[in-house]
């Protein structure tokens, strides 16, 4: 096992390390490299075979140069467009590290609690980010729902889905294919902060949609 970690480490290092003089096309494509030769040689370790490690790291990084992400220019001039349709609504706009546009949208512009139906402050924002995925159409969006801890799991659970559903929905019904969309429900299990007071409660009640751009495949 020592001998594939080992493997798995170095080459990760080795495609980090030459990052800092790349394009940001070539650093995503890098980094997905790295990470897709880290899981590489983790199953080559599993495989517990002598070459299992390099052949996995060779295969994962090959496999993880498609599956990096791009911060281009039309990114981020998506990204400044969604700063200037948010200013002052309490969205709050990144870049990530994996280079994906993060909108983390609170519960007092998205949904009221309890709620799955998009609240009027959610709607301007919804319309400025529908023109800017027109305007970028190679991106995939992934929307994520989350609720508080208030109610059970068979409550929260669907709830958080149908959130991350209609938000999707209403970007589609303005032109957005579907097939760009995937969507997920994490209910109560990823708070930001302690359910403990009000307050709290409704930041963890919250939206969050990441757009990545694909690299294109080497």
């Amino acid at each position: 096992m020592k001998t594939q970690l080992t493997v798995s480490a170095l080459v990760t290092a080795l495609v980090l390390s030459g990052c800092a003089n790349m394009s940001e096309t070539q650093k995503g494509t890098a980094k997905g490299a790295a990470i897709g030769a880290g899981a590489g040689a983790v199953v080559g370790a599993i495989a517990g075979k002598g070459k299992g490690a390099a052949i996995g790291a060779a295969v994962g990084a090959g496999a993880g140069a498609i599956a990096g992400n791009v911060w281009s220019k039309r990114m981020e001039e998506q990204k400044r467009q969604m700063e200037e349709a948010t200013q002052g609504t309490g969205v709050q706009v990144s870049q990530t590290e994996d280079n994906q546009l993060k909108l983390a949208i609170p519960s007092d512009v998205s949904f009221a609690s309890g709620k799955a139906d998009i609240q009027p402050n959610f709607r301007p924002v919804l319309e400025s980010f529908a023109t800017t995925l027109k305007n970028n159409p190679r991106t995939l969006v992934t929307i994520i729902g989350h609720t508080d801890n208030t109610g059970s799991d068979s409550i929260n659970n669907p709830l958080s889905i149908n959130r991350a559903a209609n938000t999707r929905d209403y970007l589609t019904a303005r032109g957005i294919a579907a097939n760009r969309f995937t969507i997920d429900g994490r209910g109560s299990r990823e708070p930001l902060v302690a359910n403990d007071t009000a307050a709290n409660r409704a930041k963890n009640r919250r939206v969050e949609i990441f757009v990545a751009e694909p690299a294109p495949a080497q």
